[in-house]
């Protein structure tokens, strides 16, 4: 396993920035080309769903746990989800062990607005009593291995153990989580996230940690199969035109599609 994570210099960002003008990058991808993406379904037996996903050196796994809570007030009807991230410190000399950092959050919170915004769950057919009882669904990140583009990895982490889920036996009194049923969680979409960065005003896809470093602003779009879009998180210092951002959104639509296709 290796890891491209380190500081990146005025003299070697200036090449990197050079490179990516003349449509070249330090690993020889065009910059809207993606790394080879690897996707493994049911990882773990203690979780309800997981998946394990590998996008060029970078890797991440994703685990559903569920559990019945109170609905809340405003949404009686419904159940919920949420998402948490942790960056652990094995995966980068730049994560520190501990609670969780700006990164870890904004990281969460980028797939849980995907996954939310797209209403990708049918929230309402996680109600078991209406006001009463309800299934939550969590979703834990935890990175192996930080080469760049966690967000991307983490997004497509969190759909596939969402796919591979499995409802665990409830008698409507406990929740036995040694046996898990044939019941699926009601998954009707599949939203994509893709990440695009501007590095010296170029739009890379992808990018690796030194992109990530030497870049001046992000976009994650995240869309679905048909080109709709769900949701926009921008990153970073610097302004987008509206020019660049419709860019953004074009590239990104295109390579949903190609995601899409490896989550069947």
């Amino acid at each position: 396993m290796s890891n491209e994570t380190f500081t990146i210099n005025e003299s070697q960002k200036k090449h990197l920035i050079e490179g990516l003008k003349k449509g070249i990058r330090f690993d020889g991808r065009k910059p809207d080309e993606y790394r080879k993406v690897e996707i493994e379904y049911g990882i773990s037996k203690s979780a309800e769903g997981s998946a394990h996903v590998k996008i060029g050196d970078t890797e991440v796994i994703a685990g559903v746990k569920m559990s019945i809570e109170k609905p809340y007030p405003d949404t009686p009807a419904q159940g919920s989800l949420m998402v948490g991230a942790e960056l652990l410190s094995l995966s980068s000399p730049l994560f520190e062990s501990g609670p969780p950092g700006i990164q870890s959050i904004e990281l969460a919170r980028v797939v849980d607005r995907g996954i939310r915004e797209s209403k990708a769950i049918d929230t309402k057919k996680l109600c078991i009593e209406e006001g009463e009882k309800a299934w939550t669904i969590m979703i834990d990140i935890c990175t192996v291995n930080d080469a760049g583009n966690l967000f991307d990895a983490s997004a497509i982490a969190a759909i596939a153990a969402l796919k591979d889920a499995k409802f665990p036996e409830y008698d409507g009194t406990s929740i036995d989580y040694k046996k898990h049923t044939s019941k699926s969680v009601p998954l009707n979409k599949v939203p994509v996230g893709i990440t695009i960065l501007k590095v010296g005003g170029v739009l890379v896809i992808d990018p690796t940690s030194q992109e990530e470093e030497a870049s001046e602003a992000r976009l994650t779009v995240t869309t679905m199969e048909n080109g709709t879009i769900c949701a926009l998180q921008k990153g970073g210092d610097a302004p987008l035109t509206a020019g660049e951002v419709d860019k953004m959104i074009e590239i990104a639509t295109v390579k949903s599609k190609e995601i899409s296709k490896l989550l069947k």
